[in-house]
Parts: structure tokens; C-alpha cells; sequence
């Protein structure tokens, strides 16, 4: 999720998956796959930096976990009993 702060001040997070197009007019509005609108503080500039900073770091964390020791997290596949 990345933080962006409506015009009113309020600070919200947007999942950046969902980001169609940032554009401004001047006002900066974020529209979404689903056609949502939100005009929003942050410049174009700022809120690119935003989602290529989230993307980096979900790739960094995937790295991470990939090389990292192998720890049991108590999750495991449970077979399906009702067939």
C-alpha cells in the first residue's frame, strides 16, 4: 500500500496495483481500474516514486524470503477429507 493524503488532509493508503493512470490537471488525480477518482496532494512525481519504492521493496522482501533459512511457520497443506 502506498500513503497519500487527500486535499482535505486526510491521509489514506491505496493499494498501487489498482492505479490506472496519476494525472495532473493541476490538481494530481488518481484514477483506479475501477474508474474510482481520488485528487490528491502528492504530485505525479511523488506518487510514481511511491509506487516504484512499494514495488522494489515487495521484490526485496520476495528476495529475502527466497534466500533466507528455511523456518516452519506452522502453516501446512491440510488434504480434503469430503470427496
Amino acid at each position: 500500500m502506498i500513503a497519500v493524503t487527500r486535499r482535505n488532509g486526510t491521509c489514506f493508503a491505496l493499494n498501487p496495483d489498482l492505479i490506472e493512470r496519476v494525472e495532473a490537471t493541476p490538481d494530481t488525480i488518481i484514477t483506479l481500474v475501477g474508474g474510482t477518482r481520488y485528487v490528491v496532494t502528492e504530485t505525479v512525481e511523488q506518487v510514481v516514486a511511491e509506487v516504484r519504492d512499494f514495488r522494489a521493496a515487495v521484490i526485496s522482501a520476495a528476495d529475502f524470503v527466497q534466500h533466507s533459512p528455511s523456518q516452519r511457520s506452522g502453516l501446512h497443506a491440510v488434504p480434503d477429507t469430503d470427496h
